[in-house]
């Protein structure tokens, strides 16, 4: 006779130290939620009580709403903040978010294993609306455009996820309008400034932006989120501008990268995994395809514009 696992309690209170949780799970089974991070802005009517920030939650305060389950994730979540909670007997869940298949499965694994509901449909319509993407040339493309500008050709396919199909959709070229379909760029993709920090290795940002046939210059760099001088770049065709962690705005980013177009995107569709997946293509999609130079701003005209510090760059951030 084997030895059966003891079978857990209901989860009936959950504090969420994650913004793109929190939205997964109000959207699912929103009576469940009893602490939520100060960042967890959506759904924008969430009435719970407020825990502090996502590197400084006040633990004390999680463990005396009693929670059945707190979510986290170990790039959000400072580690020693989970082992306190941890110590105080709570059951912590800790996500890790790379890429987007990983990101469906760790939405899953919250919401049916840890939480024990119901498959939300909006986790598979998020999933249909990502596989169902037109397909991506990763072949280097010869010659001039139809439009009269060279082809960008395509980064090295180790730069593209694996289950990137080829041939493709229509994207932005450095003149700012559509090009022939199928053709990928290169981008780097800032997500601070003062220091400037981008994209680099393995995020889940970079995942969804070389779905979309967009390939992240620093990919290749040891950090995951190097700085960098903006004069010093790998000649990018645009730069892709997030109003989060740093609110970057028409006047605040772009005259940084003069004569390279710039398209602005919500940071909530290129950084949060939850409910937003299931719009952000068609989003983020529309943005790139937006993708303009602007002109530099009036002397003095620009102000820093900040919404957390940089160490809130991963996703759901």
């Amino acid at each position: 006779m084997t030895e059966q696992e003891p079978v857990r309690p209901a989860v009936r209170r959950v504090v969420s130290l994650v913004p793109s949780l929190t939205e997964a799970v109000a959207a699912t089974a929103p009576g469940l939620l009893v602490g939520a991070t100060d960042w967890c802005t959506h759904p924008a009517d969430l009435d719970v009580v407020r825990i502090g920030g996502t590197k400084n939650p006040d633990t004390a305060a999680v463990a005396a709403l009693a929670p059945d389950l707190v979510i986290a994730n170990e790039e959000e979540n400072r580690a020693p903040d989970l082992a306190d909670l941890r110590a105080a007997g709570l059951r912590v869940l800790v996500t890790e978010v790379r890429s987007l298949p990983q990101a469906f499965a760790e939405l899953h694994r919250v919401l049916v294993d840890g939480c024990g509901l119901r498959r939300p449909g909006w986790l598979d319509a998020a999933e249909s609306a990502w596989r169902d993407l037109p397909p991506v040339r990763t072949d280097e493309q010869d010659g001039p455009r139809p439009d009269g500008h060279d082809n960008v050709r395509a980064p090295a396919s180790r730069d593209v996820p694996d289950d990137v199909p080829a041939d493709g959709p229509q994207h932005v070229h450095p003149g700012g309008s559509a090009p022939a379909a199928g053709l990928r760029l290169r981008a780097v993709v800032p997500i601070w400034r003062r220091p400037w920090m981008a994209l680099g290795r393995e995020t889940f940002a970079g995942d969804l932006l070389a779905r979309l046939g967009i390939d992240h210059v620093l990919a290749g760099h040891d950090e995951r989120y190097p700085r960098f001088d903006p004069a010093g770049l790998p000649a990018p065709d645009l730069v892709v501008l997030p109003d989060e962690p740093y609110r970057f705005t028409a006047d605040d980013g772009p005259e940084s990268f003069p004569g390279l177009p710039a398209a602005l995107v919500s940071g909530r569709h290129l950084t949060w995994y939850g409910p937003s997946l299931v719009e952000a293509p068609a989003v983020l999609g529309a943005a790139l395809r937006g993708a303009r130079t602007y002109p530099a701003p009036p002397a003095g005209g620009r102000r820093p514009r900040r919404t957390r510090g940089p160490g809130g760059t991963g996703p759901g951030a």
